[in-house]
């Protein structure tokens, strides 16, 4: 405190996660996700928890190849965000360029993902109608990249190389 007395808040803790913008060769991979605790299927990014022991990057790594079956050795983090400020969690917002199919899914018990192509325009296209769900301050530079043209050749160059 201001006076040097301590106090303990209250707050929550979960472990952290990551979410991967996922390039496929010219395309980016979103997923049309069902849980058994969500009314409607949802799209979102690949991604999830990350392990208690496990590094952010590795956490990520080991989500993309279980939800989607691809790997890539060209990782970018792009964002760690603390989403709220009475829960101890970081979000790792990764691309995973040059991915490549090197299995398939391996599923938990409580997911059934069915994996989406984007175009380039078609992925700007569905962030705007705000139709996937992901980190907000990711949502923002991607709408941003839709309307203005610096900004879209900088998002092209971050997430194709």
């Amino acid at each position: 405190m201001y006076d040097g007395s301590v106090q303990t808040f209250e707050r929550l803790s979960r472990p952290d996660t990551a979410e991967i913008v996922t390039v496929l060769g010219d395309k980016i991979v979103i997923q049309k996700q069902e849980q058994p605790d969500k009314p409607e299927p949802f799209l979102c990014l690949p991604g999830g928890r990350i392990e208690h022991g496990e590094n952010a990057l590795a956490g990520a790594k080991r989500e993309l190849l279980e939800e989607t079956g691809l790997a890539s050795d060209d990782w970018v983090l792009i964002g760690e965000r603390r989403l709220a400020s009475k829960i101890e969690w970081v979000d790792y917002v990764y691309v995973a360029r040059h991915c490549k199919k090197i299995a398939e899914q391996s599923l938990d018990a409580g997911e059934r993902i069915e994996l989406i192509e984007l175009s380039f325009d078609e992925f700007l296209d569905t962030v705007d109608r705000d139709e996937l769900r992901m980190e907000p301050t990711l949502r923002t530079d991607l709408v941003r990249a839709k309307y203005d043209e610096g900004s879209r050749e900088k998002m092209r160059k971050l997430l194709f190389g």
